[in-house]
């Protein structure tokens, strides 16, 4: 049987047996934050078991590196949108030790790329559609560095209100211990 088999026939029993009762909640988030995480596996359920957090209490962002990379993209959308229409009035970027985007080089992902079939001629597409497609897939150096520069794109970006406090934090993947790197209610 194939993982998404396995996968619906575990939700028909789930459904059946009325499991999800227990995670009945509303769309706003309980504690009015949203949470912004990478996508870790450590991280699942990590990030917000360290903080105390319940099913319905955020809402909950992951992407790789908990990157804001682009002032308009996904991330920074949802961001607003919990904000605005979901009734978020605090926003926490949770980055992580042992991170492996930040570890993450473009040649090797690229070079994994084209053994799939990606072709070269994709590459060259892109690049003369000025997408630095090396940039695009580069990590970062310090996981300190990038938690405070995707807080300033939140805090600074020009569609968030100014009043909403971005908070900064570094969890450790191994034992969940948090690290504030920025007090988001001090840089107000």
């Amino acid at each position: 049987m194939s993982l998404l088999h396995d996968l619906l026939e575990f939700n028909e029993q789930f459904v059946a047996s009325k499991e999800y009762e227990k995670y009945v909640t509303t769309k706003s988030p309980d504690k009015k934050l949203v949470l912004i995480s990478c996508m870790d596996t450590r991280l699942t359920e990590l990030s917000t078991k360290a903080l105390g957090l319940s099913n319905g209490d955020i809402k909950h962002i992951q992407n790789a590196g908990a990157v804001i990379s682009h002032p308009y993209g996904s991330t920074m959308r949802s961001i607003l949108v919990a904000v605005y229409m979901l009734g978020a009035d605090e926003v926490m970027v949770m980055g992580h030790h042992d991170c492996g985007f930040g570890a993450l080089k473009p040649e090797p992902m690229i070079d994994n790329m084209k053994a799939r079939g990606i072709t070269e001629e994709t590459f060259e597409t892109l690049e003369n559609s000025d997408i630095d497609i090396k940039n695009w897939l580069k990590g970062f150096d310090s996981v300190e560095e990038s938690i405070t520069e995707s807080v300033g794109k939140i805090k600074h970006h020009p569609l968030m209100v100014p009043d909403v406090p971005v908070h900064g934090t570094v969890i450790n993947p191994e034992n969940g211990k948090v690290d504030l790197v920025i007090n988001g209610y001090e840089e107000e």
